[in-house]
């Protein structure tokens, strides 16, 4: 007879075997395969032949040999013959019992019931039946019955103890087990079934020996070697686990609970695709059940496929409809995508059917705590982003209510109270996370962040420390730990740290510009930022933003205004205070405070904020923030307005390929370097950092420092260095350096900023072996930071400032220089560290600043050191152009600023892709004049989209003043070539040596032509003579003309065409190979 038992473990795969001599469902030898398949063949030729005998023998060796389709088409064959067939209603629910047809397994059972009473095989399989639907607790009664009815039913007894199990009954349980063992010492299932029972008691050596015990019986028992893995598992053997798993389904390629643990176990590990290919593999083995879809989307969503982790959500919610794990992270995952009304449509339901689901709580209530979008009424706005943060607390005080040890709902209203600023009630937070749960090594991360934050940077180290302890694979945590050392410069084992971080995927580009690493790996960090934010702005479902026809911008404004858009809020706002009011009004729409347009898009939404831009037509958006705090560059990334520039806040590529140009200077971001940028370079002229210390930090000027030395605790008689740049910035090699000079040097300190205040311990235990070799701790001299114009003043009463090579002084360097201090810095590679080279150049006298190695660093702090007047004449001379230099020139940096901006915008309209290209010095600049204008022959304007041309002029460009625009957009392709319209005129100019002092003329040059001894004002264009050293390459002078002769315009215009077509076949073939 037959009967259906279940193995032990995880709720494994029922097996259906015969009760008595097959018991072990021994595979069918060839012999006996050969005779199923005669039989077969005769049943084919003439079925009438073939008794019901021979037909059910038929059924039962299909059943063996697992062909349960055919072994149910024989079966039905006989039941149509003999419906009162006991044997034959017995193989039938077994063989629906394996196709998890369970309602009719119940159903030919009872029919056999219904035949005979009292069979105790029957109800067992009855039993199977009801527990496989989920209802232990009526299989349980049925499994009672069995054993009542045979006591020495073994089987039924297994069965027994593994329904117990399951409903938490441990003592029956083991009962049970024990039961059927002094029944069947040889019977696997009961020692599997003992296992769990042990297992569910804490005793997991005691279960993995009954195990064990079941394998030496039964080797290929697939539910064993699933139980042992488990418990390799939670040991912490994921190798030895994965083994026993893979056994487990070797044994028994359909099942499910292996597939499934396998993949969990792969996911755990990291190893996603292949999680994915096991919870495949589990969905096929049971498609009706909901977990391993669940699984799938988890593992979906953790890879980014959104799309399917929504699809493998929704298929288990069709398998369960009151799964609501599944309608949880449903709302997780259209949450990512953009789809917050969906989302919290999934929670309700989640809440709905669990209303204590704390997860779901959490979730909902983060939902309500986004921004919500609302544009035009802001009172109203404001109204509801209260009522929704209001709403969304109120959720997570809710799940607190319910399960006060939620940890992970602590971690959550944490990052709130974090986002929102108030960081003090966050640590809070997560301190109790933690307290509660100290192995959650998230909540210890959050925490240290949280710590960093409130500058309590040595806790934060330590709560880092613990989440790395709990969890070493944990990228953010072990790159975080990283720049909280360096920022209070505990460089103990710093060249290993930075192999390991720079295979890390969690480095942040901002922290990267500070770090010792390779510029092409800078440059892949924040590709991969980008890249997140590009995945950030698909989830918006935003469809593609067009922009207007391009019409090009005439200088005079009479074409149309160029809109800007400067998005960021960054500390460099202090910097450029007045630039927005210096803006051509004519040309430029200014966005300020002040200015005639000005929204204020901080609470609104990224996607809103995309559309506002769009909607009000801006043509060039700048990005001031890049990776710094604060930054949203997913509305970049949906690409709103046409033209986007990335300037000044972040010291580097965003590696963005949404991001058109990249505004810096020659010497910070030379062409050479072009390879480790991902924008276009803009080359300004001088210097690319703008400051507004002649505006708004004049006072600082005068001739009496209010400030002494011994107000800070500096020695009036000794020379003082000083660098006030914040200590992140600081590395071993440029304090050794340092410790050099101050040896070389006795009679001198170096002053230092406590920024932060845990770094001035570390750096003094670092001056222990320096100590030992001749410098005296005294030297090293730490001050508070203090209020911006004391701090620019104060910078004076230093005599000489030494700047960090990996990071220079931006800001810091601008404010040293405006205090009249000269400084030394070393210039590298990545644009970070050669920013203040380039302020130093923009002085007039920044070659005796700049140095070409460290060696060469610390000779020349010596040197000026031990030769107080070549110091002092260095000093003079900075203060001396303070009011006249280009660096804090303001108005002339606007002035160039916009003339980048018309030739971005006027290359657009052209129908041309972004390339480098700088913005020449004016004419009128090198000569001192303003007001020196001068004519050029009218030029076809290029070919725009569809290929229209505004004729005379070039596009962008003014004929009344052409010499000076035809220098501003003389383009650079990516070898630095300038292109030069060809003219039949060469005028010379007065040009000027770098060394020579800007001559002051009251009137305009007076240079004879060099081919017609003509004056300037008869010639139709003006450009350097070949002679001097000229703002443009002498290789692209035009050649003069033959004596005498003066072109017409029509000529000139044809000459220009020919040179425009030249340099664009220039161009095309040094584009073609760049690697930007």
């Amino acid at each position: 007879m037959l009967s259906v038992r279940c193995g032990g473990g995880g709720g494994g795969a029922a097996a259906v075997e015969e009760h008595g001599a097959v018991r072990h469902h021994r595979p069918l030898t060839p012999r006996q395969q050969q005779q199923l398949r005669t039989v077969v063949e005769s049943l084919r030729l003439d079925p009438l032949e073939v008794d019901e005998g021979a037909r059910l023998e038929i059924a039962r060796q299909s059943y063996r040999a697992g062909d349960y389709k055919a072994a149910l088409e024989h079966c039905n064959a006989v039941y149509r013959a003999n419906p009162r067939l006991l044997e034959n209603l017995l193989l039938l629910g077994a063989v629906y019992y394996q196709l998890r047809e369970f309602d009719m397994c119940i159903a030919k059972n009872e029919e056999a019931v219904a035949i005979q009473p009292n069979c105790p095989e029957c109800f067992n399989s009855i039993a199977n039946a009801w527990r496989e639907k989920g209802d232990v607790d009526n299989a349980i009664q049925f499994y009672v019955h069995a054993v009542q009815l045979r006591p020495t039913f073994a089987d039924a007894w297994t069965n027994l103890a593994n329904a117990y199990t399951r409903k938490g009954n441990l003592s029956q349980a083991a009962e049970c087990c024990h039961q059927a063992l002094a029944l069947n010492p040889h019977l696997a299932d009961a020692y599997c079934n003992l296992g769990d029972v042990l297992k569910a008691q804490g005793l997991y050596r005691e279960a993995y020996s009954h195990y064990l015990d079941a394998l030496n019986i039964k080797p290929t028992f697939a539910n064993a070697w699933n139980n042992i893995a488990g418990l390799l598992m939670q040991w912490g053997d994921f190798n030895k686990a994965a083994v026993y798993y893979k056994e487990a389904i070797k044994c028994n390629p359909a099942f499910y609970d292996a597939h499934l643990n396998l993949g969990n176990l792969y996911k755990v590990t990291g190893m996603r695709q292949d999680a994915i290919v096991c919870f495949q593999n589990a969905a096929r083995a049971k498609p009706e059940n909901a977990v391993a879809y669940g699984n799938l989307g988890n593992a979906y969503h953790e890879q980014g496929q959104l799309d399917l982790a929504i699809l493998s959500y929704r298929q288990a919610i069709h398998c369960n409809s009151s799964y609501v794990e599944a309608y949880n992270n449903l709302g997780n995952a259209l949450k990512d995508a953009g789809r917050n009304e969906e989302a919290i449509s999934c929670y309700q339901t989640c809440l709905a059917l669990q209303p204590s689901h704390p997860q779901a709580l959490t979730n909902l209530g983060n939902v309500y705590m986004e921004s919500f979008t609302v544009h035009g009424n802001t009172d109203s706005y404001n109204w509801i982003i209260c009522t929704l943060q209001q709403l969304g607390n109120d959720l997570q005080t809710a799940v607190l209510r319910i399960d006060p040890m939620a940890a992970d709902c602590l971690v959550n209203r944490g990052n709130t109270f974090k986002e929102a600023g108030r960081i003090t009630e966050a640590i809070q937070d997560y301190f109790h996370a933690v307290t509660i749960r100290p192995t959650m090594a998230e909540a210890h991360a959050n925490l240290a962040a949280a710590y960093k934050d409130t500058g309590l940077l040595e806790a934060s180290i330590i709560s880092y420390k613990q989440a790395l302890q709990l969890r070493q694979d944990f990228p953010e945590a072990t790159c975080n730990l990283l720049h909280t050392l360096q920022c209070v410069c505990d460089w103990d084992d710093r060249a290993e740290k930075f192999v390991e971080m720079s295979s890390l995927p969690s480095v942040q580009p901002f922290h990267a510009i500070a770090y010792p690493i390779d510029s092409t790996l800078a440059l892949e960090i924040s590709r991969t930022y980008a890249a997140h934010y590009s995945l950030v702005a698909s989830r918006f479902g935003l469809p593609t933003f067009t922009h207007s026809y391009p019409v090009p911008i005439s200088n005079d404004g009479r074409t149309s205004r160029l809109r800007i858009g400067d998005f960021g809020n960054h500390p460099l706002s202090h910097l450029m205070g007045s630039i927005f009011g210096m803006h051509n009004q004519d040309t430029i729409e200014r966005i300020r405070s002040e200015a005639e347009h000005f929204i204020d898009v901080s609470s609104m939404s990224s996607d809103m904020i995309a559309k506002v831009i769009n909607e009000d037509k801006i043509k060039i958006l700048i990005n001031l923030n890049g990776y710094t705090k604060g930054a949203r560059n997913e509305i970049f990334a949906l690409q709103p307005a046409p033209i986007q520039v990335s300037y000044m806040g972040f010291p580097g590529t965003t590696g963005a390929d949404y991001i058109d140009y990249l505004v810096t200077d020659e010497f910070v971001s030379p062409l050479k370097f072009s390879h480790i940028y991902s924008e276009k370079l803009v080359h300004l002229p001088h210097c690319y950092f703008v400051n507004d210390y002649k505006q708004k930090n004049r006072d600082v000027l005068g001739p009496v420092c209010p400030h002494k030395r011994a107000d800070y605790g500096l020695p009036e008689d000794k020379f003082i260095f000083a660098c006030f740049n914040q200590l992140y910035k600081m590395d071993p090699d440029i304090f050794n350096t340092w410790c050099n000079i101050l040896k070389r040097v006795p009679n001198s300190a170096l002053w230092l900023l406590r920024f932060p205040a845990a770094g001035e311990m570390r750096l003094r235990a670092s001056l222990a072996d320096a100590i030992s070799k001749g410098v005296r701790a005294d030297q090293i001299i730490f001050t508070d930071v203090a209020a911006k114009n004391e701090h620019i003043r104060r910078s004076a009463l230093a005599d000489l400032f030494l700047d960090t090579p990996l990071c220079n002084g931006h800001t810091t360097g601008t404010d040293i220089l405006w205090a009249g201090l000269p400084m030394i810095t070393l210039p590298l590679e990545k644009m970070a560290t050669r920013v203040a080279g380039s302020l130093c150049l923009a002085t007039g006298i920044g070659e005796e600043m700049v140095v070409n190695s460290l060696e060469e660093y610390e000779e020349r702090a010596v040197s000026l050191a031990e030769n107080p007047l070549k110091l002092e004449a260095l000093t003079n001379k900075l203060k001396a152009v303070r009011m006249t230099c280009p660096l804090f020139d303001t108005a002339r940096w606007v002035k160039n600023l916009e003339r980048a901006y018309l030739h971005m915008w006027n290359l657009h309209c052209s129908g041309r892709h972004p390339q480098h290209f700088k913005v020449v010095v004016l004419f009128s600049e090198i000569v001192g004049l303003d007001s020196f204008k001068l004519q050029y022959p009218p030029c076809p304007l290029r070919r725009r989209h569809e290929g229209d041309h505004l004729a005379g002029r070039h596009p962008g460009l003014d004929d009344d003043d052409g010499v000076e625009h035809q220098l501003v957009v003389g383009l650079l392709g990516s070898d630095a070539e300038y292109l030069i319209p060809e003219t039949t005129c060469v005028c010379a100019a007065t040009t000027l040596e770098k060394t020579s002092p800007r001559p002051r003329v009251a009137d305009p040059p007076r240079r004879l032509c060099s081919t017609t001894q003509k004056s300037p004002s008869s010639c139709t264009s003006l450009f350097p003579s070949t002679s001097s050293t000229s703002v443009l390459p002498p290789t692209f002078l035009p050649r003069p003309p033959p004596a005498g002769h003066c072109p017409s315009s029509s000529a000139a215009a044809a000459a220009a065409r020919r040179a425009d077509e030249s340099g664009a076949r220039r161009r095309s073939t040094s584009t073609s190979g760049a690697t930007a």
